[in-house]
């Protein structure tokens, strides 16, 4: 009997699938690994309804950051189709003022050409403060950045601080369900994530030691080994 389960992962702002890179190895023997393309609509619905338009029938569901953010509207939209989910690094929170005004200033900024600038200013919240030196973790978030390009970055910037609030409905998540985080995530602060796995039923909470905000590749063997028993069990 195929007990294979297909795995979509979702990557978060200014972020491609390299961020999945170091785990994707792991979660193959579970099912075939899709990574979803999430740069090319601007609110969280219209994100979530095309994604889902190219996802298999049924399958386990990853979000990181501003993928979890899409993952609460995957399962608004398609509760039945989500066999499993795993929120990482992520929150249920909407948008605060604070947060919508600084996002406002990085859009005009991404247009005006200064893009470049905007991830240099977002790697320090990116990492661990031991990582802010770290040359390869920089060079990935500008190959990402890259990846993404300006327009799909203010493109995401819309849909991110237009979010719902997903609190009144996490205990409407009947899936098993994984929330990791990293011990000093200075972007969502892990209490966060608490706060997530406290209000959906059953859900298992991992908070990774010395790991900031981007655990794949700050601590790939411990995200590998969360995902896998998460996809096990």
């Amino acid at each position: 009997m195929d007990n294979t389960m297909p795995i979509l992962l979702v990557p978060g702002l200014v972020s491609s699938p390299r961020i999945y890179a170091p785990v994707v190895p792991a979660l193959w023997r579970f099912g075939p690994v899709t990574v979803a393309n999430h740069i090319r609509d601007g609110n969280m619905g219209a994100i979530a309804r095309r994604i889902l338009a190219e996802a298999p029938p049924r399958f386990a569901l990853a979000g990181h950051s501003m993928g979890g953010y899409i993952a609460f509207e995957i399962m608004r939209q398609a509760p039945d189709r989500v066999a499993k989910l795993a929120l990482i690094n992520t929150q249920a929170r909407p948008d605060t003022p604070e947060a919508t005004a600084r996002r406002r200033g990085q859009i005009a900024r991404a247009q005006e050409g200064q893009f470049r600038a905007i991830l240099d200013e977002l790697f320090p919240g990116f990492v661990h403060p031991s990582r802010r030196g770290d040359a390869s973790l920089r060079q990935l978030v500008y190959d990402m950045g890259d990846d993404v390009g300006a327009e799909a970055f203010v493109r995401q910037q819309t849909a991110v601080m237009t979010r719902p609030d997903s609190r009144p409905t996490l205990a409407w998540i009947k899936c098993p369900t994984l929330v990791l985080t990293g011990d000093e995530d200075n972007t969502i602060p892990n209490s966060l994530s608490v706060e997530m796995a406290n209000g959906i039923p059953g859900a298992r909470l991992v908070i990774l030691p010395n790991c900031g905000h981007l655990p794949q590749p700050e601590q790939p063997q411990a995200t590998a080994e969360a995902l896998v028993e998460w996809l096990r069990n």
